[in-house]
């Protein structure tokens, strides 16, 4: 009982830990004429490359004092895990008190420090603060095209901060660069600051919304591609519905009309007299090769799809995407939480399917994504460490995720397996199967299980084109993305369109009289994220500007994380629909 309430208590300090967000008097986001207002520096980096991020006095910036007692702000998890590191700037800012220009410091330029200031300046880098939650961005210098052809390199000295307020309430800030001095070694730089305040009308509720590019995500391509889904979502689900009751209504419609006393023997006549799927009926149950594997794919691909379901309503409630870190956050609570429907369904699975090995399904369901992730992430967080960079996930982070993997997740998908097994593991399949497996003809090529399983994630990534685009850009392009609506609405697209892809996929498979269907199915609605991997390569060369090989390597990284986690959930969501199609048609032969 108490490990119980312990691993509860644990879940809700971090998640409480991601929602909260941050302290100070930022607690109520309310102030005082003359009360303080803490500017927090976070981090910096070149501009094309979003995941190229390090520590923002890594460049020689003025530091607070005394240097060796910087102090932090440590906002949860998911602020960890997104490379956040915040740092009392110790500039003051005083609520709805102007300041005029004020020195941060004074600065000797020694040939280190213009060689890393050149070398942020050619690179366009960008760097990031925070006052009361909001965030503030600016460049070091110029950009490059704006001084070509000039042979020096100017960085900026004087930052102008303009903050509007609402009563109480800070409304918006931002910040304006000047005076750009050129780096010459030996000069002395002179860095201020100015802080002008003016009152807005702006409700507090809506002060985020200047973060919010509606231009973008709500331009008339993003409904067209709603509109465009729908249809196909029409046509599938007719195409799926014309084979249920019309094609296959003919096929079984004389066996529904013979009278209890027929027995096998004659059923079997009339099978060898026909052809197609129902030729299969004594070998269609067999349990598939690999069915720990199977098994496994299919609990965690369950588990995925409710665990997307789950953060994109939560969102949707609560507008976690105001909150930094609170998504990553409420991703790995609701994945541990989720656990339970993994190990449920895949031991059900695999005890209908008079699977013997139970534990070793419950080892790989609880296992094989997770490690799959966490090494892909140990190899980028091995170079983001060699790089020195903010992308670099810290050793107490790392234990944090393993101590919620290990005492929530785990015990969740092992409880989940028993209670599977015990509830959901009898077996019910329509058919009898055979003893001696049937041989399989040859078929043309375009009805090979290979041929089949490729083709069909081609619709489910139509289906969610034009919204991958809108993601790729969101997380490689600095854009805040807020219409989960349309996350929703593409998700439950993108599952039903898989369904009945996978459904005709094994229609057409079985109808070749091949009875090994299992893992094409799964493979059909897997198949998706090799089109996604293919646009991801597209989007990288055709629409970023992204250099060098640690910003490649995350991109990729990240990506392939994806794309497994895509594969593993549309397979299982296409297979299990599979599934219930091969025993509606098959219990309509009664043959038993």
């Amino acid at each position: 009982m108490r490990g119980g309430l312990g691993l509860a208590a644990l879940a809700l300090l971090c998640l409480c830990a991601g929602l909260r967000g941050t302290a100070a008097d930022e607690h109520n986001h309310r102030y005082q004429v003359g009360d303080t207002v803490t500017l927090w520096v976070n981090k910096v980096g070149p501009y094309n490359n979003p995941q190229e991020t390090y520590n923002y006095y890594l460049l020689p910036f003025c530091k607070p004092k005394p240097a060796d007692k910087l102090r932090h702000k440590w906002g949860g998890l998911g602020e960890v895990l997104q490379g956040n590191e915040l740092i009392d700037s110790q500039l003051e800012l005083k609520f709805r008190t102007d300041m005029p220009k004020r020195d941060i410091c004074t600065m000797t330029l020694d040939d280190d420090k213009v060689e890393d200031f050149t070398e942020a300046v050619r690179r366009h880098y960008w760097y990031e603060f925070f006052a009361d939650e909001l965030p503030i961005w600016g460049f070091v210098g110029p950009p490059p095209e704006q001084t070509k052809g000039d042979s020096n390199v100017y960085i900026y000295t004087h930052k102008t901060f303009d903050i509007a307020y609402n009563g109480d309430r800070i409304i918006h800030i931002n910040l304006t660069s000047e005076s750009p001095q050129p780096l010459v070694s030996g000069a002395t730089l002179s860095f201020t600051y100015q802080v002008q305040w003016k009152a807005s009308s702006i409700p507090f509720v809506r002060r985020f919304e200047r973060y919010l590019d509606f231009n973008f995500f709500e331009h008339q391509i993003h409904w067209f591609s709603i509109s465009n889904s729908f249809m196909m979502v029409i046509f599938l689900t007719g195409l799926v519905s014309m084979i249920l009751l019309r094609t296959l209504r003919k096929d079984y419609a004389r066996y529904t009309q013979r009278g209890d006393h027929d027995d096998l023997e004659s059923l079997e006549r009339d099978m060898n007299e026909e052809s197609g799927w129902k030729l299969v009926h004594g070998d269609v149950f067999r349990p598939p090769n690999y069915l720990e594997l199977l098994s496994a794919f299919v609990g965690t691909g369950m588990q995925l799809a409710l665990l997307v379901l789950s953060v994109i309503l939560i969102t949707i409630a609560g507008t976690l995407f105001v909150e930094r870190g609170t998504i990553v956050t409420v991703f790995i609570i609701c994945y541990a939480l989720t656990s339970f429907v993994g190990g449920y369904v895949s031991g059900g699975y695999y005890a209908r399917n008079e699977g013997k090995n139970w534990i070793q399904t419950m080892l790989l369901t609880a296992c094989a994504f997770p490690v799959s992730c966490f090494s892909i992430a140990f190899v980028l967080n091995t170079i983001a460490i060699f790089y020195q960079s903010l992308a670099a996930v810290p050793f107490g982070s790392i234990v944090i995720v393993l101590l919620i993997w290990m005492f929530i997740s785990f015990p969740l998908c092992l409880f989940g397996t028993v209670v599977g097994r015990n509830w959901a593991g009898a077996p019910d399949h329509p058919c009898r199967v055979k003893r001696i497996p049937s041989p399989i003809p040859d078929k043309k090529w375009f009805l090979r299980p290979a041929v089949i399983a490729f083709v069909g994630g081609l619709l489910p990534f139509g289906s969610i084109f034009i919204e991958m685009y809108f993601i790729f850009t969101s997380f490689w392009n600095y854009k805040v993305y807020y219409v989960y609506g349309f996350f929703l609405l593409v998700f439950l697209i993108l599952l039903i369109v898989t369904v009945c892809v996978t459904i005709v996929g094994t229609y057409f498979l079985l109808n070749a009289e091949n009875y090994h269907w299992h893992w094409t199915a799964f493979s059909a609605g897997a198949s998706t994220s090799v089109y996604v991997m293919l646009y991801s390569i597209h989007y990288f060369v055709v629409k970023t500007k992204m250099t060098g090989f640690f910003q490649t390597a995350f991109y990729f990284g990240y990506t392939l994380m994806f794309c497994l986690g895509l594969s593993i959930m549309c397979g299982a969501v296409g297979y299990l629909g599979s599934l219930m199609f091969v025993r509606r048609i098959f219990h309509g032969l009664k043959c038993d």
